[in-house]
């Protein structure tokens, strides 16, 4: 019977060894914070920080493997935009949508404060306007703008996220609003 092979535990020893060295050398390219405050290093705390980071590269690459590392799967938005959709979700459609209007989209984390299972980040965006954004057809406008995160990290994993991003500059950036 295949459950009593004793290939079985070789197999899985090595497909665990692939996996975690895939996993490895994605958190090698992870976005890294200029800045770190924390409580005591340990484990958990870790684990909390390495979520936010996987959560930064996502944004910073669009990469939606980096959210699916990061997100829990009961993800919950809790300063959900309007139209967003819930979940993980949200953020996929956030992230076509913002990267269809500013290809080039660079995410640097500025700031990173974490303690307990919770984390905050500043998140400094960059890039261009080339793209469309709603009715609105960039010209080449550089984008610069700020945003502030706070997440709740359960099982290593983002569960809950508060957001404040500087919509007003990236929107007069755009020339979607006007000074």
């Amino acid at each position: 019977m295949f459950n009593k092979s004793p290939l079985l535990p070789v197999l899985s020893a090595a497909v665990l060894a692939a996996v975690s060295m895939t996993v490895l050398a994605s958190d090698a390219v992870l976005p890294v914070p200029q800045h770190i405050a924390s409580a005591a290093p340990s484990p958990e705390l870790e684990a909390v920080m390495l979520a936010a980071r996987r959560y930064a590269a996502f944004w910073n690459s669009g990469d939606p493997a980096y959210a699916e590392q990061a997100l829990a799967v009961d993800f919950t938005d809790r300063t959900l935009p309007p139209g967003r959709e819930q979940g993980t979700a949200g953020p996929l459609q956030a992230s076509r949508t913002f990267r269809g209007a500013v290809p080039d989209l660079k995410v640097e984390v500025t700031d990173m404060v974490a303690a307990g299972d919770r984390v905050t980040v500043r998140l400094h965006f960059t890039g261009h306007f080339t793209g469309q954004f709603g009715k609105v057809q960039g010209k080449g406008q550089a984008i610069d703008f700020q945003a502030f995160d706070l997440y709740r990290v359960v099982k290593g994993r983002i569960a809950d996220n508060w957001h404040l991003e500087d919509n007003l500059t990236l929107l007069r950036q755009m020339g979607v609003v006007q000074q």
